[in-house]
């Protein structure tokens, strides 16, 4: 009798192991999602993985915020669940998420300890091709030097154009190009004055962040970083209030940031969309928008060379 006790129960430990590895197996890898939040599609980001034999960690990206770690990610029954602590809402309290496999999504919900609960879909991160020697069309100025032509506000304007120089005098609307782009080279010039905060986003997604850190260690979250993701291996700030330039290369996930002549970032692939993307939908082309609501910044070049084949 105990001989058959004990077979069944390694059966059954068997089975158990199984499918909490089926699930595992399902639920790994990276997720664009999709959170209905008071009448909004608000986007963000989840990474599930294995640590070890067993364990599921991760990294999830809410819609604004950096990416932030999450130290378990438990599943059982064909679903998961994690919580992690407040970022830059501690009066919300720790963040709950729970998702099961939805089709070939997840769907799930989103819970703040001290706040509302939203529902939240998601689907497979693409995998973006890298094209080698790729060739390129004919660079374009995205601003004129005249006026906002070729951009739009999200929200009341504050941005203008004064001796040929474009200037968010304090913070305000985030500014967008309306033409849209998949792979290309970017050049901008511009000038952060001390203290302030603002940032390119590339297809709208990826946040290349501008910030006045001249002495500072490098960081994800500093000048030059992809926000949150991708730390530069030196610190090539100016000084405050002198112009400065970035020469960016972005191919599929592929990015390599040039920084006032130093390359900074060299082909790497930035993981998923970083906090204040516009939208989740990574494998579409996306606009460029600069940051205009952390502090007052100013641009005198901004000038795109889409790939062309």
């Amino acid at each position: 009798m105990k001989k058959i006790t004990i077979f069944f129960y390694f059966v059954a430990l068997c089975l158990g192991s199984n499918a909490y590895a089926q699930d595992s197996k399902f639920f790994e890898g990276k997720w664009d999602m999709v959170v209905e939040k008071d009448g909004k599609q608000l986007p963000s980001w989840l990474e599930i993985k294995h640590s070890g034999s067993k364990t599921l960690v991760g990294r999830f990206v809410s819609w604004s915020g950096s990416a932030r770690p999450i130290s378990e990610v438990k599943a059982k029954d064909g679903k998961f669940s994690f919580t992690i602590p407040p970022q830059w809402a501690p009066d919300l309290g720790d963040l709950t998420i729970k998702g099961a496999k939805d089709g070939e999504g997840l769907k799930g919900t989103l819970a703040f300890a001290h706040g509302e609960t939203y529902d939240w879909t998601a689907v497979r991160a693409p995998k973006l091709t890298y094209v080698e020697n790729p060739k390129w069309g004919q660079p374009i100025e995205l601003f004129n030097g005249k006026d906002l032509s070729g951009w739009k506000a999200l929200g009341k304007n504050q941005w203008v154009v004064e001796d040929g120089i474009l200037k968010s005098p304090k913070s305000g609307a985030n500014l967008v190009t309306e033409e849209k782009f998949q792979d290309f080279k970017l050049h901008v010039e511009f000038k952060v004055p001390p203290g302030s905060n603002s940032g390119v986003y590339l297809r709208g997604r990826y946040e290349v962040q501008i910030t006045d850190d001249h002495g500072s260690e490098p960081s994800n979250v500093l000048f030059g970083g992809i926000y949150g993701f991708l730390t530069p291996n030196e610190m090539a700030a100016n000084p405050a209030s002198e112009w400065q330039t970035y020469d960016i290369t972005l191919i599929g996930r592929r990015v390599t940031v040039v920084a006032n002549g130093k390359t900074i970032i060299s082909g790497q692939n930035i993981p998923g969309i970083t906090g204040g993307a516009l939208d989740s939908k990574e494998g579409e082309p996306g606009p460029f928008y600069i940051q205009g609501d952390h502090g007052p910044i100013m641009f005198r070049k901004f000038t795109v060379t889409p790939r062309i084949d």
